[in-house]
């Protein structure tokens, strides 16, 4: 009797925290949320705006610079002077002074094309940084719902042992007052009795995997939040095109292959920037200065001060630098070529990922169906050695095995569908189609 009573105290326990009521966090909430404070996509979104300021004109070199410079001199010194006429003059703590200002303005008119070819790399580098930026998108998006229906899973799966205790609990009863009015052996009752700790434990231990699980989706959503809150359920199947339109569409938009596309343009610019080192480069420079100067009794001039415009062009060319531009222009042409064959081994490995992903798809919805089934035979077998357990034609083994079949169907029914959701989701990623799936 302790045995039943400290039991019942544990369901009594387990009804009382299912009574709470709890927070429904959508999908379309849990997205909102990761994009906003995702730890991952901060950083991305940073790295983006790095991108966007080396791509300015202002770190291209197209634009002149300007320079101002001033300046002042005071020396005090002894001088003697001879003449040529064979006198001298000394003076004693000669002072002389100066002054001078200037604005310059340097531009470089040609060099080679660099700036030119350097400029459209780093437009390249920016949209290199934003497929980055994608890609951590998407694999958050997937991180997001492989965690989220794991939730949805677990919390499903709860469902269905709490269904398990209940079924178990009323056994228990019946055997109870079977055994008090000796309608049924001692044995039946410690049987119902184990059944009912062994689904309890079980389902305490499912209400601890459940809080891990969203414990891990606050990491993700970048936000300390109660464990107490609940997800959606539901799974809504995406209709998917037939996989040689799917096979086009990830040649076109995975964002893998999309990023080494851009890493080769980069490559070739790299090589022209090089290049243009063989070419002469033309500079113009041009300042306006003013200078004033004070001189002791020495000097033939007693004072000058003078202002105006300077210009000038500079031509500087480069016959040969020993060797190390070609150097740098072969190395560049091996880099593109690493790149075009890493292209060529990255749609190879993709096409066949996305080949498993679709046959594993395919497969899963299958199973998906043919558990469906399974659930349907199960409950009908169920319910009626139930109705044979009341009217005494089985055994309590019977309907306890009857009573898992049942329960073990619907859990793998649950593990299916969302199994099939999350390769869903892979199949997305792979055709660069999940940040469009409607959650």
């Amino acid at each position: 009797m302790k045995v039943i009573r400290n039991t019942l105290l544990v369901v009594g326990f387990l009804s009382t925290l299912q009574g709470i009521s709890q927070e429904i966090l959508t999908k379309k909430e849990a997205l909102e949320i990761t994009l906003e404070n995702n730890f991952g996509i901060k950083i991305a979104n940073n790295n983006l705006d790095v991108a966007k300021n080396n791509k300015s004109i202002y770190n291209t070199g197209f634009l002149p610079t300007a320079t101002v410079t001033s300046g002042a001199n005071y020396s005090n010194n002894n001088q003697t002077i001879s003449r040529q006429d064979g006198t001298s003059t000394s003076v004693d703590g000669a002072v002389t002074k100066s002054y001078n200002a200037s604005v310059g303005l340097n531009y470089i008119l040609f060099d080679g094309l660099g700036r030119k070819y350097n400029y459209q790399q780093l437009k390249e580098t920016y949209n290199l940084t934003e497929l980055q930026a994608r890609e951590t998108i998407e694999n958050t998006y997937l991180q997001l719902f492989t965690t989220y229906f794991q939730i949805a899973r677990f919390s499903e799966n709860k469902e269905n042992l709490k269904e398990a205790l209940s079924i178990s609990k009323q056994r228990l009863q019946r055997a109870k007052y079977q055994y008090e009015y000796g309608q049924s052996t001692r044995l039946e009752l410690l049987n119902a009795e184990v059944d009912v700790n062994n689904d309890s434990i079980t389902l305490i231990n499912a209400n601890q995997q459940l809080s891990n699980v969203k414990r891990g989706l606050n990491i993700i959503l970048g936000i300390e939040k109660e464990v107490n809150f609940e997800v959606e359920t539901e799974v809504v199947f995406s209709k998917m095109m037939n996989f040689e339109e799917l096979q086009q569409k990830t040649i076109a938009n995975n964002s893998t292959l999309k990023q080494n596309e851009k890493n080769i343009a980069i490559s070739e610019f790299n090589i022209k920037i090089n290049k243009a080192n063989y070419l002469p480069s033309l500079g113009l420079n041009t300042s306006y200065g003013w200078n004033k100067s004070e001189n002791p009794a020495t000097s033939f001039l007693a004072a000058s001060t003078s202002n105006g415009l300077n210009a000038g062009l500079s031509l500087s060319w480069s016959l040969f630098d020993g060797g190390s531009t070609k150097t740098r222009v072969d190395n560049a042409k091996i880099a593109l070529e690493n790149q075009q064959i890493l292209l060529a081994q990255q749609k190879v490995t993709i096409e066949n990922n996305l080949k498993n992903t679709w046959e594993n798809y395919q497969n899963q919805l299958f199973i998906l169906k043919a558990q469906e089934k399974n659930v349907l035979t199960t409950q009908n077998n169920f319910d009626r050695t139930k109705e044979r357990y009341k009217l005494g034609q089985v055994t309590s083994i019977e309907f306890r095995q009857a009573q898992i079949n049942f329960i073990n169907s619907k859990t793998a029914f649950n593990n299916a569908k969302f199994d099939a959701k999350l390769i869903e989701l892979q199949l997305l990623q792979l055709s660069g189609d999940i940040l469009n799936e409607q959650f």
